[in-house]
């Protein structure tokens, strides 16, 4: 049986997950966490619950990959490394040039080096873990899978800024938006919880996680998306900010006598529900915490979610469903129920009693004219999907 690694790297780490094929079946799972840092470990989780983990020196991405091929062997995943027939990579910038997921041969290994200013925490690391498999697997072929390729479907309207034209003809300053795997994942899954054809439904997708975006999905395609140029504008996050107003920016660059990338920095790190709360970064401290800030930040976070719903339904002219997915909506009752209630006025009816469990289910009543749904969010699976695609590993 052929099986598929999917990864996703970080500045200073990368998750993995192993699937069998044709049966998509999870056979391994884990982590290589503080890569580069201090601390470093890695983490396998087999299929049948059992755990390793080991406190080991990782200085790189291709020590990262090595710890990674050595534990299949030694825990029996794989008998032989030339079983793993393809390896996906999640990559968060594809710019313009990536319109799909594609094979990553050394032109478009320097190409994903070369959109690192979209995405400097991320492409960078993203492409040395590619690099580091090109060479600890020779024989696998490298698929990229690119989180803005999903909303290469915008049309002018949508990704344009309102900012002199040449800036577009020179730089290729747009809006590019991010979780477009997610995305796509969820709108095809809450089509077939529907019974209906994706490309005829009008969804609204709340990836709400450490990073959080909405995306209106029309026609299967994605219409508009909340994150912009980089994942730093839309709706409130955990550590950034969403979307501000620049000359505020200007303005307190100058009474604290701030550089830019100090600023960025600022809205990139310290802003979101940790500068709003100074509590914390996670919606789960907040959650309970009786402090005026902590449920303030609840209160932002929850605003912004349903200004985004609200533009998207009226740009879409109606919506069949609003679909909550990642961290918080899987799991943050409340903040689903708000978002809920602000739509009741269009004739989504709220079941209280199935909002109050998570995984996978409808949480409106049968005759809601909009649905509401929790669909757990399976980016890996896209990725492995899309090796499988593009290797031709059928």
């Amino acid at each position: 049986m052929k099986k598929v690694l999917a990864i996703n790297s970080g500045s200073s780490s990368f998750k993995y997950k192993l699937f069998s094929i044709p049966d998509e079946e999870v056979i391994a799972k884990g982590m290589a966490d503080r890569v580069g840092l201090d601390g470093s470990s890695f983490e396998i989780k087999l299929a049948n619950g059992e755990k390793h983990v080991e406190e080991v020196s990782i200085p790189d991405q291709e020590t990262a990959v090595g710890l990674l091929l050595k534990a299949l062997k030694k825990y029996n995943v794989v008998e032989d490394l030339t079983e793993i027939a393809g390896v996906g990579h999640r990559i968060v910038a594809g710019g313009e040039y990536f319109k799909d997921s594609a094979i990553i041969d050394e032109e478009n290994l320097q190409r994903i080096f070369d959109l690192k200013e979209y995405a400097p925490l991320h492409n960078p690391a993203e492409g040395e873990g590619i690099k580091a498999f090109m060479k600890l697997l020779p024989d696998a072929p490298q698929v990229g899978v690119f989180d803005t390729s999903f909303h290469q479907s915008l049309d002018a309207t949508h990704y344009l800024y309102s900012v002199p034209y040449e800036w577009y003809e020179k730089y290729h300053a747009r809006k590019y938006g991010a979780h477009g795997t997610s995305v796509r994942y969820v709108s095809k899954r809450a089509a077939e919880m529907l019974g209906k054809d994706v490309k005829d439904l009008k969804l609204i997708i709340c990836h709400l996680g450490s990073g959080a975006s909405i995306t209106a999905v029309k026609d299967g395609k994605s219409f508009d998306t909340s994150m912009g140029f980089s994942p730093l504008a839309g709706i409130t996050m955990s550590t950034r900010s969403g979307d501000v107003d620049p000359s505020l920016v200007q303005f307190v660059m100058e009474k604290e006598n701030l550089s830019m990338d100090e600023m960025i920095e600022i809205l990139n790190k310290k802003s979101g529900l940790l500068g709003l709360s100074h509590i914390s970064p996670d919606m789960r401290d907040l959650k309970f915490n009786p402090d005026e800030r902590a449920q303030r930040a609840r209160a932002i976070f929850i605003n912004r979610i349903i200004r985004y719903v609200g533009a998207y339904l009226t740009e879409m002219g109606g919506v069949d469903a609003v679909i909550f997915t990642a961290g918080v909506g899987e799991h943050d009752v409340g903040v689903r129920k708000a978002v809920m209630e602000s739509l009741e006025f269009m004739g989504l009816k709220p079941d209280l009693e199935a909002n109050e469990e998570n995984g996978e289910r409808f949480i409106t009543k049968p005759d809601s004219k909009i649905k509401a749904m929790i669909v757990p969010t399976n980016e890996e699976l896209i990725i492995a999907r899309d090796v499988v695609r593009l290797a031709h590993l059928n």
